[in-house]
């Protein structure tokens, strides 16, 4: 009895801690699915470094000079809204290769997003670049430097081999 009494509570504590996936992240996966590359941006309109990628100019310039690349802006702890108001203040929400959603999740408090389509989310900006399904870059620590992000675009194109290489000697 007290086995049983056991096994109720770990299926208890099991199933508090998962949660629905969110349309936004079901969004998300469908789109690194491609076998394109997806750039996943979360952010926040109140968050000020945010405001300041945005103010650089860069996410703009990245769209642009990446048309194939897939840009998804994921507005998260923002009550659900999207932060669309300030993405169109700085010209990316007409740009075809640009999705604006949002995680409809509190800003604060025990309820507040700590992942994302399976990945950890613990502050923002974060920047995930994807391939083919594949995570190929993480960026989980704040501002993007849009040289670093354009070189992990092109480094995410490559075939990633180093055949005909010289190998080293054990």
């Amino acid at each position: 009895m007290r086995m049983l009494g056991f096994s109720i509570l770990a299926a208890l504590i099991v199933a508090g801690s998962l949660r629905a996936e969110s349309p936004a992240e079901q969004q998300v996966r469908d789109a690194i699915k491609s076998p394109h590359l997806t750039v996943v941006h979360l952010w926040a309109p109140w968050c000020s470094n945010c405001q300041a990628e945005l103010k650089s100019g860069g996410w703009l310039k990245m769209a642009k000079e990446n048309p194939k690349t897939k840009f998804i802006f994921v507005s998260v702890w923002n009550n659900g809204n999207d932060g669309r108001a300030m993405l169109e203040k700085f010209g990316l929400s007409n740009q075809a290769n640009v999705t604006i959603t949002a995680d409809p999740g509190p800003r604060t408090g025990d309820s507040k997003i700590k992942q994302f389509a399976g990945l950890p989310l613990s502050w923002i900006p974060t920047t995930w670049v994807y391939k083919g399904g594949d995570l190929r870059y993480a960026l989980n620590y704040g501002e993007v430097r849009f040289p670093v992000l354009e070189q992990f675009l092109s480094d995410s194109e490559s075939e990633w081999s180093h055949k005909g290489e010289p190998k080293l000697e054990e």
